[in-house]
């Protein structure tokens, strides 16, 4: 077991932004249980449809008299079919499942390792690990949170002309991919801050004997490969560029269930960063 939620609630979300708290981290939800209404925090916006109205979240409670919410959303409840997954979607989940992954060794190629820290500045960035590998050398560690998945890696307006493609595919055959979110342009970047990120690590890569990785922690087991989304080929290139110059990408895939226990799956799931092999296509980048 990675991590476990403290007494996980279930629960229906009815509105995001909250008629009460305009704020879009705020949604109005009704408690499965005893069909109380409640204020919840959700981290992750609407994560996609995940966290937005008519989504099944699994809840924990916010203690403390400073904040209108009284829970928060943790998990998501994808349901396809008669088939369903837990899902999850608080950002700050990837972090808690990593640290316990790091000192469990689940981190493909930090095993054993010798000390670590949490979030440290270097350069311009806080990063969520640092510390000295089994051989003591010195890492720099990122992590970013995948709860995405589909079948085809593609905005949402062309999904409809995969639908052949998309029939014949298997439940647990879906495409994990980071990052994506709400943008005014199509070509705007999802996240700045990852593309900092990213963008940094290659610099510590190029510049110091230090390791710099990046892993993505895919938080649900309907994937079988994860690759940097075709949604923001700027964040795409970036990672492709950064790969080249030596900083390592990783992945942790992890199982959620109904009770709020997290299981690690594997460290394995294939990584796809290019469309296709060979250095001649990576002359635009």
């Amino acid at each position: 077991m990675l991590y476990q939620i403290e007494k996980p609630v279930q629960g229906l979300v009815i509105k995001r932004p909250s008629l009460y708290c305009k704020t879009p981290y705020v949604a109005d939800i009704v408690l499965e249980d005893d069909g109380l209404e409640i204020m919840g925090h959700s981290p992750s916006l609407g994560c996609c449809g995940l966290a937005d109205k008519e989504a099944t979240v699994v809840l924990s409670k916010i203690n403390g008299k400073k904040t209108k919410c009284s829970h928060r959303v943790e998990l998501s409840v994808y349901k396809e079919d008669n088939l369903q997954i837990y899902v999850g979607i608080n950002p700050k989940l990837g972090e808690y499942i990593a640290e316990k992954a790091l000192v469990m060794g689940f981190i493909q190629g930090l095993r054993n390792i010798k000390k670590y820290a949490r979030e440290k500045t270097i350069m311009n960035s806080r990063f969520d690990f640092i510390g000295l590998d089994e051989t003591r050398r010195p890492f720099v560690l990122e992590i970013k949170n995948v709860p995405l998945a589909d079948y085809v890696d593609v905005p949402k307006k062309d999904r409809k002309k995969y639908k052949d493609e998309i029939k014949n595919k298997e439940f647990h055959d879906k495409i994990a991919y980071f990052p994506d979110g709400y943008r005014k342009n199509s070509t705007d970047i999802v996240s700045p801050r990852a593309l900092k990120h990213i963008e940094e690590l290659e610099e510590i890569a190029k510049t110091s004997e230090t390791r710099a990785i990046l892993c993505f922690i895919v938080q649900r087991s309907d994937a079988s490969s994860f690759q940097p989304s075709n949604i923001d080929l700027t964040y795409k290139k970036a990672v492709q560029k950064a790969w080249l110059n030596g900083v390592e990408i990783k992945t942790l895939q992890v199982e959620w269930n109904k009770n709020g226990i997290c299981k690690y799956l594997r460290n394995d799931l294939p990584i796809h960063l290019f469309d296709f092999c060979g250095p001649y296509l990576l002359d635009d980048i």
